[in-house]
């Protein structure tokens, strides 16, 4: 071989030899990959993956689908140590893709910072702990998504046991997260700057794919969405995802009310009195707005004295009415007012109650919510009715059209009180004015008192369909079956009576006024003896009505 030809040899091999060669950042890289594992809700095995650590305080990136279903989740770094995975951070099903969080110190792998061009060679990073060894790929394609990121297609075969394994360039940056074509031989990688780019907004926390996570989301870092989430996990019947958010919230954003009056009643809601009256005068003692603080406090103290009957000496309504009145001195909102009114009804002090009430008719905050509070006020005061149906007339003069289903209570009220009064007719429609507006969401027991306001009105049609929808709705309350029987005999539907009163007779065996009925069914109809024994018998069960019967058909 002449030298010529030795040289030309040495240099291919060289060049051979730098094109398989594992760069020395490429195997650094293998430093931020970890093992992903998460658990169902008994602590079982439910799926393993990998992932990359992107950030130093714990971020990370991995593919979504071990985490549907899942209840907890950890990871195993490079060094075998293992961490809790604590916030889920945003997601994507369609590209199979999750940003998460740990909290731990983390290495973080650097992500491109520009695309990366077909025909580019990359490197799928193993988990450091394995003995695979990083594999140098080719981009067969690329795809552009959402106008800046790319998808990248191998048409390279790889073991399962790398699935979201990072691409790496030869600088040790992360490209993307590999993972299995689920239609073909090919694999594929989503743009890592993409997955970073992930986050959740107040409303998404409790919807889709992270409602199927049983791991919490990570609080949005806008302070109006951080509000909603906190709101949504109030509503969420997730003690967990509540308690997570009401920590970060707090953590975030300390100088903020909203945080701590939610802590406050979730210790309320475990009967932890003492710790949320602590967290109350944290909050009155960090918050910036004080009126707001001790408005708060005070429907804390309102909510749990309505609502539970744990003793806790140290929270009365006079508390309650001390921390509200701070409130209304430090700056007096009208809805501070209308809050002492609430807490005055429930300490049984009606008449300062309804004073201030209707003070505040005369204010920005006069609603029909005010009058239809001053109407209970002057029931509790013995007013005459004619009162409480003028200020129930102003309640629903002043509802808010685009509210109308609070109007729902002030028309069954006025029923009530009109029934009271003796003016049926006007009970009935404001029974049905609350019917409809309910969206006929009523009981069985509603149907039974617009039945007997109906008699008395005479609308006897309307009063046969009130108790069969009454019936309807409680099949075996012998009371309403009963009533029909004795209602169809008013009406001389003697044969209908008798079923009616048979059919309460088979419900109910020892109800009395069903033998009543059926007993003066018989006898209108000639059948006097039967109709006798059934007045006796009614009479041996205990019915006073029988004796003056017995007396006048004998």
């Amino acid at each position: 071989m002449t030298y010529k030809k030795f040289i030309s040899t040495l240099m291919l091999a060289v060049a051979a030899a730098m094109a398989f060669a594992q760069p020395a950042s490429v195997k650094k890289a293998t430093e931020s990959v970890f093992t992903l594992t998460t658990f169902n809700a008994d602590g079982t095995l439910r799926a393993s993956s990998h992932g990359v650590f992107t950030g130093n305080n714990g971020e990370c990136i991995s593919n979504l689908s071990p985490f549907l279903g899942a209840k907890s989740a950890v990871v195993i770094d490079s060094k075998g140590k293992k961490h809790d995975v604590t916030r889920i951070v945003g997601l994507n099903d369609i590209y199979d893709v999750v940003k998460f969080r740990i909290n731990a110190p983390t290495k973080a792998l650097p992500a491109t910072a520009s695309s990366v061009a077909a025909g580019t060679s990359l490197w799928l990073v193993p988990y450091s702990n394995k003995s695979d060894k990083p594999l140098q790929l080719t981009v067969k394609s690329v795809e552009k998504f959402m106008d800046k990121y790319d998808y990248y297609i191998f048409s390279s075969d790889v073991p399962s046991n790398m699935e979201s394994c990072p691409f790496v360039n030869e600088a040790g940056q992360i490209v993307g997260l590999m993972q299995h074509s689920s239609t073909s031989s090919d694999i594929y990688a989503t743009d890592a700057r993409y997955i970073n780019s992930l986050s959740a907004s107040g409303f998404s926390l409790f919807n889709g794919s992270f409602v199927k996570i049983g791991i919490p989301g990570a609080l949005p870092a806008d302070k109006d969405q951080a509000m909603l989430a906190l709101m949504l996990a109030g509503q969420s019947n997730d003690s967990v995802k509540y308690a997570a958010a009401t920590a970060d919230f707090l953590n975030a954003f300390p100088t903020l009310i909203d945080g701590y009056t939610a802590q406050a009643q979730q210790y309320v809601d475990n009967n932890s009195f003492d710790e949320a009256r602590k967290c109350m005068e944290k909050a009155i003692a960090s918050v910036s707005a004080k009126d707001d603080a001790h408005y708060n406090y005070a429907k804390i103290i309102y909510g749990k004295l309505l609502y539970k009957t744990a003793d806790y000496p140290a929270w009365s309504f006079g508390k309650a009415l001390q921390e509200v009145q701070t409130a209304y001195g430090i700056n007096p909102l009208p809805l501070y007012k209308d809050l002492e009114g609430q807490i005055r009804f429930a300490k049984g002090d009606y008449q300062n109650a309804y004073d201030t009430f209707m003070a505040l008719t005369d204010s920005k905050l006069k609603n029909s919510e005010l009058y239809y509070n001053a109407a209970l006020c002057k029931q509790q005061l013995n007013a005459p009715d004619s009162e409480v149906v003028a200020l129930l007339d102003s309640a629903v003069n002043n509802v808010d059209s685009l509210n109308i289903r609070d109007a729902a209570k002030y028309f069954l009220l006025r029923g009530d009180i009109y029934n009271k009064m003796e003016n049926y007719r006007q009970a009935v429609f404001d029974y049905t004015r609350y019917e409809v507006i309910s969206e006929r969401n009523v009981n069985a027991n509603f149907y039974y008192i617009r039945e007997q306001a109906e008699v008395k009105a005479k609308l006897f049609k309307q009063a046969l369909i009130d108790i069969d929808n009454a019936i309807y709705l409680a099949p075996k309350e012998p009371t309403f079956q009963a009533e029909k029987a004795s209602l169809q005999l008013r009406l001389n539907m003697l044969k209908e009576a008798m079923e009616s009163a048979k059919m309460c007779i088979e419900t109910a065996p020892d109800f009395s006024d069903a033998y009543l009925v059926l007993g003066l069914a018989q006898i209108k109809t000639g059948n006097k003896s039967e109709g006798m024994a059934n007045l006796n018998k009614a009479k041996e069960m205990g019915n006073l009505q029988a004796q003056p019967l017995i007396e006048k058909y004998n």
